[in-house]
């Protein structure tokens, strides 16, 4: 298991695009041929923290304007150069705008680029449904040769982009605006193909990813005070998924709940369901956004209103754990 954040260290809060301009740094400094390619929004994505750390640097950051679809085309040439290419928008356009350009110069070449957008989801909160991306991860996870990792704080977050530029192809990062509680130790380094049982339950298992996790968490203790015991699985890794964790939780639970902030369609919610389908039927229920766009508002004000708070993790919980055969 996985060291866990600390009493203090869950106090503090923290967005996970934070860790994104830092560890960029991190890895230039090591050695590794990285460079930020980015679409006018380098101080929101934090790409601006990378090329404003030195003028070697900045020498490795290039801002392709308004222009998302040159701009993944900019990393593919780089890529094509031996460098290592993060790209940086936000996720509304550095996956939609440009899918095209994703799907067919990066994915179908199979080439070294690193999708790694920021203000994923509801989190994105007064911007509004235009900018509140709840399809990205249906459009990564589909495409052939792609990785997609969401993490869940900053520390997974750095853990994440390490990942992506150690491993040689195409990686999705999906990252938020919302400072949000730490689930890991600082230190913590995951793996692709890798969820993680973040606590340990018998009556029911919850699988969540990105800001779910908290929330997941948060439902569990709820529900710990009612006398049912919830596992809580963070999906870190939801392409490839990792099938023996969540299998072997739901042997033991008999039912699960996904819960993700994107859409029930395409996302963590559907591979779940296409696993457990195929393999070992039980009771599945899904908590995300039901097919609609998203609104302005406040993050938290938005979760209530989309039912992806703790609360409504609880009732899916108590609906699944009702599905089961007697």
């Amino acid at each position: 298991m996985v060291k866990l954040a600390s009493a203090e260290q869950a106090k503090q809060k923290k967005a996970t695009r934070a860790a994104y301009g830092k560890t960029l740094i991190e890895l230039a400094d090591e050695g590794l041929p990285v460079v930020a390619v980015d679409a006018d929004l380098s101080a929101s994505t934090t790409t601006a923290t990378f090329a404003k750390q030195s003028e070697e640097y900045a020498q490795r950051f290039f801002n392709c304007g308004i222009a998302e679809q040159n701009m993944v085309d900019v990393a593919a040439g780089l890529a094509c150069t031996g460098h290592i290419a993060f790209t940086g928008s936000f996720a509304v356009f550095g996956t939609g705008r440009a899918y095209d350009q994703i799907r067919n110069t990066v994915c179908y070449s199979n080439l070294n680029v690193k999708i790694a957008p920021t203000h994923a989801g509801v989190s994105v909160g007064p911007d509004g449904g235009s900018h509140q991306m709840l399809e990205d991860i249906a459009l990564m996870r589909m495409l052939p040769r792609m990785r997609v990792l969401v993490p869940a704080d900053y520390a997974s977050a750095r853990s994440a982009i390490r990942l992506a530029a150690q491993t040689p192809g195409p990686v999705y990062v999906r990252m938020g605006r919302a400072n949000v509680p730490c689930v890991y130790d600082d230190d913590v380094s995951l793996e692709i193909g890798r969820s993680y049982v973040v606590h340990e339950g018998t009556d029911a298992t919850i699988i969540a990813c990105g800001v779910e996790v908290r929330e997941a968490l948060a439902a569990a203790r709820l529900l710990d005070e009612e006398g049912i015991s919830a596992e809580v699985i963070d999906a870190f890794s939801i392409k490839p998924l990792d099938e023996e964790t969540i299998l072997s939780s739901l042997e033991k639970t008999g039912c699960v709940v996904c819960a993700e902030e994107h859409s029930v369609i395409g996302g963590l919610g559907e591979a779940v369901c296409h696993l457990v389908a195929t393999t070992s039927p039980h009771p599945v229920e899904l908590v995300g956004v039901r097919d609609r766009f998203g609104k302005s508002g406040e993050f938290e004000e938005l979760l209530t209103a989309f039912h992806l708070d703790a609360l409504s993790i609880v009732d899916a919980v108590k609906k699944a754990m009702a599905r089961k055969p007697l």
